[in-house]
């Protein structure tokens, strides 16, 4: 499917964000601070908010962050149903850009170790 192998791309921006890190403390520092903030749960719990991100990620056809989101996902245990879900708003709410950028993610949420196969929890 796609060109785009998504542990790569985290691997990479991962490796360039420390470089920030020590060159730009105060912007990093502050991105960090607001990614805590948006993560932490409250009225939406984590996996929530991971979704909620994946579909922004899609809409906006970011690979670093369709690559970090699936692989913050399929860590919190979402099902291959439940993130074909994600896409199908993403989609919906994007279009066809975003349907090109969904199969990209489909193909990064198989990199990450998502199920392959058909999806029997509902």
């Amino acid at each position: 499917m796609s060109t785009t192998a998504y542990p790569e791309v985290t691997r990479a921006i991962s490796k360039q964000t420390a470089v920030l890190r020590r060159d730009i403390p105060e912007v990093m520092d502050g991105f960090t601070a607001m990614m805590k903030g948006a993560g932490t749960p409250g009225a939406l719990d984590r996996k929530t908010k991971e979704c909620i991100a994946m579909g922004i990620a899609i809409a906006l056809r970011c690979d670093g962050c369709i690559g970090f989101h699936t692989d913050s996902l399929v860590k919190l245990g979402v099902t291959r149903k439940e993130f074909e879900e994600i896409l199908g708003v993403a989609v919906y709410m994007g279009g066809g850009p975003s349907l090109m950028y969904a199969a990209q993610a489909m193909d990064a949420w198989e990199q990450f170790g998502g199920d392959p196969g058909s999806d029997t929890q509902d």
